[in-house]
């Protein structure tokens, strides 16, 4: 075994979210970190902390919450397919977030703030009146 293999049992907690594809960017990776939005079997952690095989992982993006377990590390972002292959998502996780996302897609539409444009105001005078354009 080499010393890069050697190295490669563990490698820094921002870089692994980056190859496994949590983030776009270790820049994002590094701020979610330092952000507090990444825990680290249990506890909170810091971008430079090393990952190694059979770490627990909370990652918290948006309104998505994903707890994984670490299969393997990397420091290198490959495709997707062999990115998935470096850690494994809990099946508690896994319901949360399809339970989720199912509340998500049944919730009405945002309503805007604010009054009305120009746009706004010409599409509500066709509607009151039955105007052209209006159905």
């Amino acid at each position: 075994m080499t010393d890069r293999d050697e190295a490669l049992h563990e490698v820094r907690v921002d870089v692994w979210l980056w190859a496994a594809r949590f983030f776009k960017t270790r820049s994002l990776a590094k701020q979610a970190v330092g952000g507090g939005k990444v825990e680290l079997n249990g506890g909170p952690c810091k971008a430079a902390r090393p990952v190694r095989a059979g770490d627990r992982l909370v990652v918290r993006r948006g309104e998505e919450t994903m707890e994984v377990e670490v299969l393997g590390v990397s420091e290198r972002r490959g495709p997707a397919p062999e990115a998935q292959t470096l850690y494994r998502e809990s099946e508690s996780s896994r319901a949360a977030r399809e339970a989720a996302r199912a509340q998500r897609r049944l919730a009405p539409p945002p309503r805007p703030s604010g009054r009305p444009g120009k746009h706004d105001r010409a599409e509500l005078r066709r509607l009151k009146e039955g105007g052209p354009g209006a159905e």
